[in-house]
C-alpha cells in the first residue's frame, strides 16, 4: 500500500510563507484527486486544498489566494505553498488523497506566530 510522507513545516511568523511537502512512495497518480489536511487542537481535521490528477485544483474559502496546491506525478510528489501565513494556519498538516483512503501520516507541524 502507498504510504505518505509530509515534510517541510515550521515554525514561522504571520505573514511568513511555508512550501509543504508530501511524498509518496508509490505513484500519486494512479491515487486520483489528492488533497491536504490540517487539523489545529481541539479541531476536526479539515480539507483545505486537493487537487486532480491532471492539474485541477480547489481550495477552502480559509486559504483561499493564499496557499497554492501543485503535484509532479513523475516524483510522485505534492505540495503546498503557503504564503501570508496567519496565526490561525497553525495545525498538523496531512495529505492523503480526497477519499482519504490511504492510511494517514505523521504529519508535519505548523506554527504561525503573531
Amino acid at each position: 500500500q502507498v504510504q505518505l510522507v509530509e515534510s517541510g513545516g515550521g515554525l514561522v511568523q504571520a505573514g511568513g510563507s511555508l512550501r509543504l511537502s508530501c511524498a509518496a512512495s508509490g505513484s500519486i497518480f494512479s491515487l486520483g484527486r489528492m488533497g491536504w489536511y490540517r487539523q489545529a487542537p481541539g479541531n476536526e481535521r479539515e480539507l483545505v486544498a486537493h487537487i486532480g490528477s491532471l492539474g485541477s485544483t480547489n481550495y477552502a474559502d480559509s486559504v483561499k489566494g493564499r496557499f497554492t496546491i501543485s503535484r509532479d506525478n513523475a516524483k510522485n510528489t505534492m505540495y503546498l505553498q503557503m504564503n501570508s501565513l496567519k496565526p490561525e494556519d497553525t495545525a498538523v498538516y496531512y495529505c492523503n488523497t480526497f477519499s482519504a483512503k490511504v492510511p494517514w501520516g505523521q504529519g508535519t507541524q505548523v506554527t504561525v506566530s503573531s
